[in-house]
This record gives C-alpha cells, sequence and structure tokens, in this order.
C-alpha cells in the first residue's frame, strides 16, 4: 500500500535551507520515492496558511518511506533543513484500491 509524506515547512534561513535543497535530489533518487507536489505558493482554500513551502511525496510502502527519512544520507543533509526551517510532517496511509 503506498504512503504519503505531506510536510510544511517555514524557511527561517534561506541559505541554510537551501543547502538541504542542494542535496535532496542525490539523497532521494537512493529510495524508491516519487515527489508528487512542492510549491511555495498555495492556493489557500481554508483556515490561514502562514508556511512557506509544502511538500507532498509518495513512497510504496511506509518502510520505504522509514528507511529514507531514516537514512544516514538523508541525516546528514537534514541537519540544514532544521536549521534553516520549522517544519511539520506526516505520514499517510495511502487507499488500497
Amino acid at each position: 500500500m503506498p504512503v504519503y509524506i505531506v510536510a510544511r515547512f517555514n524557511i527561517h534561513d534561506r541559505r541554510e535551507y537551501d543547502q538541504y535543497s542542494a542535496g535532496f535530489a542525490d539523497v532521494f533518487k537512493k529510495f524508491d520515492g516519487k515527489m508528487l507536489s512542492v510549491d511555495e505558493d498555495p492556493t489557500v482554500l481554508s483556515g490561514s496558511w502562514d508556511d512557506t513551502r509544502s511538500v507532498i511525496i509518495e513512497f510504496p510502502s511506509k518502510e520505504s518511506a522509514l528507511a529514507w527519512m531514516t537514512s544516514e544520507d538523508y541525516q546528514a543533509i537534514a541537519k540544514h533543513r532544521d536549521a534553516g526551517s520549522t517544519s511539520n510532517a506526516i505520514l499517510v496511509n495511502g487507499l488500497d484500491v
């Protein structure tokens, strides 16, 4: 069953966050994920939206998503994400249709 990571970021240090972005593709391609959306200008349909970036990623399984997120390579660049932004992220199950 596919799973999705839905993340929102409030970037407060673009230079630091850009270091994360620069290394992201090389790390991400080692795993079975698929980028579905990266948006810094979403259309707000309800409520308020103060974050500066939203991301949606698909993985074939929870195990593959967690393998990516906990890998040494990802953790090495995640320090720049954490230094340059605050984030909220969830992992949700896809529908088994």
